[in-house]
C-alpha cells in the first residue's frame, strides 16, 4: 500500500503556534497569517535546546530531591522534610491518599517526564520509524501532565499561606522546593522546544 502524502510534497506547511495549514511559498520571513509567527518547516536547533534543557532539568532535580523542601515548626518540635520523607510522613500520619497523589506528581510524574523526553529524543534523532503514533500521543500526554508536577510547589505555597497561628504552629519553605520548581518550569520549556513533527522523519520517508 502507497504511504499518504507529506506536507511537504503537498506544498503545505504548519503553523507551530495556531496550528494553522498554510502554503509553503519557501521565503525567510514568511508568517503565518492568522497569528503573524514565523513559519518553519521544523523548530530551529530543536535537539540541541531540549537536550540542554533536559539535562540542566536533570541535575536541578538532584538537589529537588536531597534537600529539605519544607520546615515545620510547632511548639518544641522543628522538622525539615525533603520530598520523600513528606510522603512517609503523610502515609504514617494516616493520609495514603495524598501520599500517593504528592509521590505521583513529584516523583513519578518528573522521572517519567526524563524517560519519555530522552526516548522521543534519541529516536527522533536516530530518524526511527519504530511507533511513530504512539511516540506523538506520548508527546501530547508529557505536555498535558506537565503542569500537574507543579503540586509540591503549590502545596508548601498553600501550606505557608494557611499554616501560619503564630506561636503554636509554623510553615516555612526551603531550597528543595525551589529547585523543585525549577525543574518542572525547566522541563515543561524542554517539551515546548522540542519539535513533534521531528518524530515524523523517518528514514522511510526521506526523500
Amino acid at each position: 500500500m502507497s504511504r499518504l502524502p507529506r506536507a511537504r510534497e503537498l506544498g503545505l506547511i504548519g503553523c507551530h503556534v495556531c496550528g494553522l495549514v498554510c502554503r509553503d511559498i519557501s521565503e525567510p520571513d514568511a508568517a503565518c497569517p492568522r497569528c503573524g509567527s514565523a513559519l518553519h518547516r521544523r523548530k530551529a536547533a530543536s535537539y540541541t535546546r531540549t537536550w540542554a534543557l533536559l539535562i540542566a532539568a536533570f541535575f536541578f532535580y538532584i538537589p529537588a530531591n536531597v534537600l529539605p523542601i519544607m520546615r515545620t515548626v510547632s511548639v518544641g518540635d522543628v522538622d525539615d522534610n525533603t520530598i520523600l520523607s513528606g510522603v512517609i510522613e503523610l502515609w504514617v500520619k494516616g493520609s495514603p491518599d495524598l501520599a500517593v497523589i504528592v509521590f505521583t506528581a513529584s516523583i513519578v510524574v518528573p522521572v517519567l517526564k526524563f524517560f519519555a523526553l530522552g526516548l522521543l529524543l534519541i529516536s527522533s534523532q536516530r530518524r526511527s520509524g519504530w511507533a511513530q503514533r504512539q511516540r506523538a500521543k506520548l508527546y501530547r500526554l508529557v505536555e498535558f501532565i506537565g503542569y500537574w508536577s507543579m503540586l509540591d510547589v503549590f502545596v508548601v505555597a498553600l501550606l505557608t499561606a494557611l499554616v501560619q497561628f503564630g506561636f503554636f504552629s509554623q510553615v516555612e519553605p526551603l531550597p528543595g522546593v525551589v529547585f523543585f520548581g525549577l525543574t518542572v518550569v525547566i522541563t515543561m520549556v524542554a517539551s515546548m522546544t522540542f519539535d513533534p513533527r521531528l518524530i515524523w522523519d523517518s528514514r522511510d520517508f526521506d526523500d
